[in-house]
């Protein structure tokens, strides 16, 4: 029991460990395995060949992994012959090197004498303990841990000792990490907090659910008694009082124990001593506070937009419904317009005139109806929402009173505006008081908060305080205290003085720390190509120039139909197979399921896990659910699959699971012949969701009903490597850099293509300063807005498309904060598609925001001056957006179940179903690519062969692949009407 409980590894993830795996790059031959003079000095001092060739193996097996020879089972056989051959001596002398066992002995003294090596002591054990504390405070996960440990001991140039050794040091370190954070946690809790803590765990009054699953219930829709639920959860875990200090704690090891507390069920919880049952149950209770603050104001944010659409809406009923009696009205008062005009040039009596067109009552009668059929003469639908105050007065008195907003100085009448409507909300007072702050209220709104008799409207003066202060939130403008998406701006980047510090030596960016260095290099390149263009506009293929406005003509088809009928005979050739085979067979080659460890015991899944595993991923890629699927899968139940799911199918695993099939795609032959890794695509797929969820969106766009986007990034060898699911009506644009830097795979993506609703001007600047080469598919590229620093006029034939003058002055005022930014949004501080939003939300928009977007338009004129330059970037272009839109097609044949529909109300779920629908594409397309490699094979054995038609083929057709299942139809179990099947009375 005591070793056991120290093993922290499969035998087989040990063996990783210890083995040099047969494909080692450059970089690793060239450190660990290549000689120089004095190595090969030392090597040819001992006698005969297998001496020096194991001693010099054994000199790279300590540099490359730390262990002996003795320890390491198999050599290479690639290793051995590069080894050989760099000390001239024959590989077939290697296996008699192992013939006197004292001789590894005393290589292995030379080698601690020659080359500073040094044997694992217990005093080694202490300070590796010692040295691992710190990781562990940060960091439990133990595979990391293991990493850390035999990463700084190779690094002293230690001889590793048995893995065993380093499990133990590592579990024992961990153990008193937890001791001490699980003790730090618990230090201030009192006896009462204690005792409404194990009520969490407790059964409701009046239910069969416990308050812990009552806490973790999602909102399924946005209305207000959805907010003042909401409002109930935060303020129950508030009157816990649980102010724990966490400034010792590191943030990661904080979200890590929230996420495991996330998924234990209460009996979980009653089964842990008080210590870490009560500091688990803390921080998962502390990162729920946050999660709700941010629902709450999320059903506020849209309660606002749907406010607002109602109104454009009831608009549009109104023109829609009175235009016909508009029209004839309109008529009529044409008719009588035309009769005074006459009455007037004739000099006759215009009563009598009127009274030919129309019946004086009848005049009178129309004239009344005109006024009732009249809107306001600026024509806004505002007027029509003051009967929509008393829905907002559901939940806005409680949104005040329980949320805690800050704010900066532009935002200070605003916030003086809140105290007032809370003060008003608490005394019961009707009117706004005189000498209100009404500098917050924008002119739209500036009409409709006076009343004819210059006194503030109540009903008109709130909206427009809860509307602006949705905006200032989401613009970054105002805070919430306790929020994690509505922090305050400067919350999100690193500071000021660790900037200082960074900015000189450590910064990753692609662009001098400079703004002088910047704008002379961008301005250059900015200039040579408008000139190019200016000097070739005429002789630019496929590219027409009129009127000022660019037209390129449709790209013809480059692929022969000889390729697709190849592709066709290629796939002719594949086996046909079942998915739960493929999935089970590509696991095989990759590994790719070793990567679902245990959220809480860190273990990899077994044999009889593997098989459980598979089907859960097959249940939520395919969207059948557990459910049909434990049904389907005899030995297999719903208990299971629901257990995998919740403690191995987390984010992480999955992203982990899904660079393993990534990396492994991309080292076959056959991928080189798509592309080399370097491009990328990212494309939106919109699916329906069944049941009342705030993430649900309603898009006109995309047919009726509510729905979210699975938004994919595909490589240009065919596989995904990043996914994430984004609001429906959210721009796709905001969400570009958080797939190119966020993926884990070993893809090195320089150039990523979108389509026009990919891309803004700050995009392209934020692209450009991480490094990234941003390529959108323009469409109304006539529309497009050129920008030149200088006058225009110096390139006169592109004079009328240079529309707009980059503003070089903001750029240097703000050029060291907007390097900020990039850098935090690099280092993983804050998300892109965070920080994006909140610059591009408002209309009034800060300085940090405009320096970028003028940096944008400088990055964006010249890629659309690329654009039209060169025919190979627009193929480049249309390629890969067609890989995303094959890949989609796919992926829509994949998730089946339920017609398509999601069933989860929460993002994470919907989430985990993205992602693993993202791993059945990836097995799909990593078994494709090696059978198609095969086949290929076949062909060039049996027939002449064209390579050129391998960069047409793809590894995403699925033809031969059973997604269905099997059904088998048994004679031996059928029933007669006098024996029929038991009735499930159970329910009953």
């Amino acid at each position: 029991m005591y070793v056991r409980v120290r093993e922290l590894l499969t035998p087989e993830e040990r063996l990783q460990y210890m083995t040099i795996p047969s494909n080692l790059n450059e970089w690793e031959l060239g450190t660990y395995f290549t000689f120089t003079q004095y190595d090969i000095d030392v090597i040819k001092r001992h006698r005969r060949d297998y001496n020096r060739l194991g001693f010099a193996i054994q000199l790279c097996l300590l540099r490359y992994l730390g262990w002996t020879i003795s320890d390491i089972k198999d050599i290479p056989e690639e290793i051995v012959k590069y080894v050989a051959k760099q000390i001239g001596v024959n590989t077939g002398e290697y296996s008699s090197y192992f013939k006197r066992e004292a001789t590894k002995y005393e290589h292995l003294q030379t080698i601690r004498e020659e080359y500073g090596f040094s044997t694992f002591t217990l005093s080694d054990y202490r300070s590796l303990s010692k040295y691992l504390f710190p990781h562990a405070m940060e960091n439990g996960n133990a595979t990391h841990l293991i990493q850390t440990a035999l990463e700084q001991l190779r690094k002293q140039k230690k001889i590793l000792p048995a893995m065993a050794t380093i499990e133990r040091s590592v579990w024992e370190v961990r153990k008193r990490a937890e001791e001490k954070i699980y003790k730090l946690l618990g230090a201030s809790l009192t006896a009462s907090q204690i005792e409404k803590l194990d009520l969490i765990l407790s059964t409701m009054p009046n239910s069969h659910k416990t308050f812990l699953a009552w806490l973790k219930e999602t909102p399924g829709n946005f209305s207000p008694d959805s907010f003042l639920r909401v409002i109930e959860k935060l303020e129950y875990i508030r009157n816990l009082k649980l102010h724990i200090n966490t400034e010792n704690l590191h943030p990661n090891r904080l979200r890590q124990l929230s996420r495991v507390g996330a998924r234990y069920e209460p009996h979980s919880f009653r089964r842990f001593r008080n210590q870490k049952k009560y500091a688990i149950l803390i921080t998962y209770l502390l990162e729920l506070v946050q999660d709700l603050t941010d629902q709450a104001f999320e059903i506020h944010d849209r309660q606002i937009m749907s406010l607002l659409s109602k109104g454009r809406k009831a608009q549009e009923e109104i023109q829609k419904h009175n235009g016909k009696t508009i029209n004839e009205k309109v008529v009529q008062f044409a008719d009588l317009g035309s009769a005074l005009i006459k009455a007037k040039k004739e000099g006759i009596d215009p009563f009598i005139e009127l009274e030919l067109v129309m019946p004086w009552d009848k005049l009178v009668a129309s004239v009344e109806e005109a006024k009732q059929l009249a809107r306001p003469i600026d024509y806004d639908y505002l007027d029509l929402l003051e009967k929509k105050f008393y829905k907002l007065r559901k939940y806005t008195p409680t949104l005040l009173k329980s949320l805690e907003f800050r704010s900066n100085k532009s935002a200070e009448p605003l916030m003086r505006a809140i105290d007032v409507v809370r003060e008003m909300n608490e005394t019961g007072k009707r009117k706004v008081p005189e000498g209100a702050p009404l500098d917050f209220v924008s002119n739209r709104w500036q009409k409709h908060v006076y009343d004819e008799d210059g006194t503030i409207n109540r009903h008109y003066y709130e909206m427009a305080v809860l509307t602006e202060l949705r905006n200032f939130v989401r613009s970054g403008d105002v805070s919430i205290i306790g929020s994690r998406q509505y922090k305050d701006f400067d919350e999100y980047l690193i500071s000021t003085e660790e900037w200082e510090q960074i900015k000189p030596t450590q910064t990753k960016l692609a662009v001098s720390s400079s703004e002088n260095d910047y704008l002379d290099e961008r301005i250059n390149s900015l200039q040579r190509r408008l000139e190019w263009v200016s000097n070739n506009v005429e002789h630019l293929e496929g590219v027409n120039l009129e009127n000022g406005r660019l037209r390129i003509d449709r790209l013809e088809k480059d692929v022969p139909d000889e390729a697709r009928t190849f592709s066709l005979s290629l796939y002719e050739m594949l086996p046909r197979i079942k998915l739960t085979d493929l999935l089970m067979e590509v696991a095989n080659w990759t590994g790719f399921h070793e990567q679902f460890v245990h959220a809480s015991t860190n273990r990899g899944p077994n044999e009889d896990e593997t098989k459980i595993l598979m089907a859960t991923i097959m249940a939520m890629g395919t969207n059948v659910g557990l459910t049909k699927m434990a049904e389907a899968t005899p030995g297999i139940s719903y208990r299971q699959m629901a257990n995998t799911a919740q403690w191995r199918l987390y984010e992480d695993a999955m992203n982990k699971a899904q660079a393993v099939l990534v990396n492994f795609h991309h080292q076959l032959f056959l991928s080189s012949y798509w592309g080399d890794g370097t491009t990328s695509s990212s494309d939106g797929m919109r699916v329906q969701i069944g049941v009342a969820s705030l993430y649900a969106d309603a898009n006109p766009h995309y047919g009726t009903g509510k729905g979210a986007t699975i938004y994919r990034f595909v490589s240009d060898q065919f596989s995904s490597f990043y996914t994430k699911v984004i609001n429906t009506n959210a721009r796709d644009a905001v969400h570009v850099i958080d797939g190119l830097l966020h993926h884990e795979t070993d893809l090195a993506i320089e150039e990523h293509y979108t389509d026009t609703a990919g891309y803004t001007d700050q995009v392209f600047g934020l692209s450009h300063l991480l490094g990234y080469r941003f390529a959108p598919r323009l469409r109304d590229l006539g529309d497009s807005k050129l920008y030149t620093i200088g006058k225009s006029n110096q390139f006169p034939k592109l004079e009328k498309l240079l529309r707009g003058q980059i503003n070089t002055k903001i750029i240097k005022e703000n050029y060291d904060d907007v390097l900020r930014l990039a850098h935090s949004i690099r280092e993983g501080t804050v998300s892109a598609s965070l920080i994006m939003g909140k610059l591009g939300s408002y209309a009034r928009q800060n300085r940090l925001s405009t320096a970028l977007r003028e940096m944008g338009k400088i990055e964006k004129t010249i890629f659309i001056l690329d654009y039209v330059s060169s025919e190979t970037l627009r193929r480049k272009i249309h390629r890969g957006l067609n890989k995303g839109e094959a890949m989609n097609a796919l992926a829509r044949g994949i998730f089946f179940g339920k017609r398509g529909e999601l069933r989860e109300k929460a993002l994470q779920d919907q989430l985990q179903r993205a992602s693993a629908l993202n791993i059945i594409i990836n097995a799909i397309s990593v078994w494709n690519t090696v059978y198609l490699a095969k086949a290929v094979e076949y062909r060039k054995n049996q027939l002449t062969f064209n390579d050129e038609f391998l960069k047409h083929i793809s590894p995403l057709g699925w033809e031969h692949i059973n997604f269905l299942g099997e059904y088998k139809f048994d004679k031996n179990n059928l029933t007669t009407l006098n024996s029929l099947r038991p009735l499930n009375s159970k329910i009953y």
